[in-house]
């Protein structure tokens, strides 16, 4: 209980990384055909519009990965004290998130773009902890 209560702001966002990256992941998992569908409209009057399959399989894996290592990340705070994972977890949080800001962006969806940015504070909050 030591280690969680000195580093309960770098497990709770990690927390919060892990339940959106796993959740947006399974998700796109579960509705594969959905997604894509949607994309497809979303990106269909960009540049985009021939790679959406690959885009999503791009960004599925990112979310994965990023979820998984903020979890590893927080039982290596819990039983070491310390992680480098949470480091590798907030970085990959990070550029996941400018991915998809990349997209709403390019897309013109402005207020979706806004939605990123909620998400990426606290994860930049993250890196900031982790840095430091």
């Amino acid at each position: 209980m030591e280690h969680f209560t000195s580093h309960a702001t770098q497990i709770l966002l990690l927390v919060f990384l892990a339940v959106t990256f796993l959740q947006s992941g399974i998700d796109k998992i579960m509705d594969w055909k959905g997604n894509s569908s949607w994309l497809t409209g979303h990106f269909s009057e960009t540049f985009l519009k021939g790679i959406v399959p690959l885009m999503l399989g791009i960004v599925l894996l990112a979310e994965m990965v990023s979820g998984l290592l903020s979890v590893v990340g927080i039982f290596q705070f819990i039983t070491e004290g310390e992680s480098d994972m949470a480091f590798c977890a907030a970085v990959l949080s990070a550029t996941t998130l400018l991915l998809l800001l990349f997209g709403q962006r390019v897309a013109k969806d402005y207020e979706g773009a806004k939605t990123i940015v909620i998400y990426f504070i606290p994860t930049i909050f993250l890196l900031y902890l982790l840095q430091t």
